[in-house]
């Protein structure tokens, strides 16, 4: 059941891939967030930071939770 969740094709790559990358892109963001008020580019608040933290490391864990499942 979870294989076939984890391994569900869309635009020929499975569904784990794309949770991957997005997880990826969200924990650079939040890495972003502080440099790029340091930088003063731009003024972004330090609770989005946070908040974009919290949602990487949900996706992280339902990816990892999705690969390692998968082959139980």
């Amino acid at each position: 059941m979870i294989a076939q969740i984890a391994y569900y094709q869309i635009l020929g790559k499975p569904l784990i891939l794309y949770a991957g990358i997005v997880t990826y892109l969200f924990f650079v963001f939040a890495a972003l967030i502080p440099i790029l008020n340091q930088k003063a580019v731009w003024n972004i608040p330090f609770v989005w930071h946070i908040r974009i933290a919290k949602i990487a490391i949900l996706l992280g864990t339902l990816h990892g939770l999705l690969g390692i499942l998968s082959y139980f």
